[in-house]
């Protein structure tokens, strides 16, 4: 029997690859699928092809892939594509322009002028970057797929069950103890516990925990589409249509990326930070005027953040510990899933980048 222990978005899709590979699979969650407490609840996630390495662009491509096979099995509609924007000096879009280009990946660079008049709701200061590919996941959605569709092909979730630690049992098996005094023994333990992976006494690099806030602005016009972007220059922000989490009108989900506050996933607030509420509303004001500078809604959560900011996806005798984590891998979810389904079966070897050892 496989284990996975958290049902977020990266223990949800691994149950999900296992499940309907045949496998025998246990999900635990301590509280219950879509939960706020951790990194995997809303509707609104990025998914998008731009980056400075041309690792990254090929997992995207992949993940892609995977998102359409997650979507064909679960019958649900979970990635929305919208086009994504990436502008700022911060960002230099004709250098991505150029990595884009060489690795294949449809985009377009456009002048202030030619941007401002496709998107009249946001002042371009220089040039902008567009690929067609980018989108917004539906997080909670996805979550609920993978859970109600691993089910299905006979997972067992577990819900309201907090795992107290992990022991491996030699090199085939691992004892799980919970909170409550019970007792679990798996052939293999898959730990995806997001912001809580320190609590568990693993062999892991030091993991950054920060709760960050993201602040929902409605939209002026409600019938203007909005593509997802991420801006850098003095803010270093990303932006995306809202769904849900922003209320009855469209609006767009707008967050610092970079200035979260230190915390643990016990000890967070969940209240969001007035300082970065200024300072997004004051970007909103300068550079969104296509939207209203008053938040309609606002929220917290976690980032768990390695130290290269590259994830953690290995696996060390009967356990498989996967930290696709740094701000940026919900949009590799189902792709992340596969990986460390692969891991836990023993049918893939780890990917070096996202090896333990590159710690040692």
């Amino acid at each position: 029997m496989i284990a996975v222990v958290g049902a977020g978005l990266m223990g949800a899709a691994t149950a999900w690859q296992l499940a309907r590979a045949g496998h025998e699979v246990t999900l635990i969650e301590a509280y219950k699928p879509g939960h706020m407490k951790g990194s995997s609840h809303g509707s609104s996630r990025i998914y998008r092809r731009v980056y400075d390495d041309p690792f990254y662009i090929d997992l995207t491509g992949r993940a892609g892939e995977a998102w359409k096979e997650l979507e064909s099995d679960t019958n649900a509609g979970l990635l929305r594509t919208t086009g994504g924007l990436d502008l700022g000096e911060g960002r230099d879009p004709a250098r991505l322009a150029e990595i884009l280009a060489t690795a294949g990946v449809p985009h377009e660079l456009l002048t202030a002028q030619d941007a401002g008049e496709r998107w009249p709701g946001i002042r371009f200061t220089g040039p902008a970057l567009y690929h067609p590919d980018a989108g917004v996941i539906d997080a909670d959605a996805t979550v609920a797929a993978c859970v109600r569709r691993a089910t299905e092909l006979g997972a067992r979730v577990l819900t309201g069950v907090r795992i107290a630690s992990v022991e491996p049992l030699g090199a085939a098996r691992a004892l799980l103890r919970t909170e409550q005094g019970g007792a679990i023994v798996a052939d293999t333990v898959v730990v995806a516990a997001g912001a809580w992976l320190p609590e568990f006494g693993l062999p892991l690099p030091e993991l950054r925990i920060t709760q960050q806030q993201v602040f929902h602005f409605r939209q002026r016009d409600p019938e203007a589409s909005w593509p997802t972007l991420v801006s850098q220059d003095e803010l270093s922000l990303y932006g995306l249509p809202s769904g849900a989490d922003g209320g009855a009108a469209p609006a767009v989900k707008l967050a610092e990326h970079d200035k979260g506050t230190p915390t643990t996933a016990r000890t967070r607030t969940g209240e969001p930070d007035e300082s970065s509420r200024l300072r997004v509303s004051g970007f909103v004001t300068d550079r969104l005027p296509g939207l209203d500078p008053e938040p309609v809604a606002e929220a917290t959560c976690l980032y768990t953040t390695t130290p290269d900011e590259d994830f953690v996806l290995d696996r060390q005798g009967p356990l498989v510990i996967v930290s696709p984590c740094s701000g940026h891998g919900a949009k590799f979810t189902p792709l992340i899933g596969a990986m460390a389904a692969a891991l836990a079966t023993g049918e893939g070897d780890p990917e070096p980048r996202f090896s333990l050892g590159r710690f040692r």
